[in-house]
């Protein structure tokens, strides 16, 4: 997929991975709830891994999402954020905007994502509560960088 860049204002949001702030975005998503203690070299190979999206204000990176896709059929949306002192401003709504109008993902069967605390973010842009969660399954290790960090592994 090409470079994507849009602009807003002083803001823009860019799939060039050649601008992100690794340190920015490994400080950030390995302090957080979902992701405490991701080590950076977990971090750099989910990045590879990914389409992301960097959200700058000038040239500092403010921002930033990670799309899992086959580009067919299915996206996992993860590690959203906007840096606190950038909160407030629109940026999370613009950035999820972007994400999910992107040209070539419009026929996308299932989207998903997982949040403790933006459910009202996400409903804007018509995610909604697993209808059957039943049918889903998963293997969640939730603590593991914690774990490999105290155990010496990382």
């Amino acid at each position: 997929m090409n470079i994507l860049e849009v602009q807003q204002g002083d803001f823009t949001i860019s799939t060039d991975k050649q601008k992100l702030d690794i340190t920015l975005i490994h400080q950030f998503i390995s302090n957080t709830y979902w992701a405490k203690d991701l080590p950076l070299n977990i971090m750099e190979d989910a990045i590879r891994g990914s389409m992301c999206f960097g959200i700058y204000h000038q040239h500092k990176q403010v921002g930033f999402a990670r799309l899992i896709t086959d580009m067919a059929t299915f996206a996992y949306l993860a590690d959203v954020f906007v840096i606190p002192e950038y909160r407030g401003q629109g940026l999370s709504k613009w950035l999820i905007k972007t994400i999910t109008e992107l040209p070539g993902l419009q026929l996308l069967r299932r989207w998903m994502l997982a949040t403790a605390d933006a459910h009202g973010l996400y409903q804007q842009f018509g995610f909604t509560q697993i209808t059957n969660p039943e049918r889903f399954m998963q293997k969640h290790n939730p603590d593991i960088y914690t774990q490999l960090k105290s155990s010496g592994s990382i």
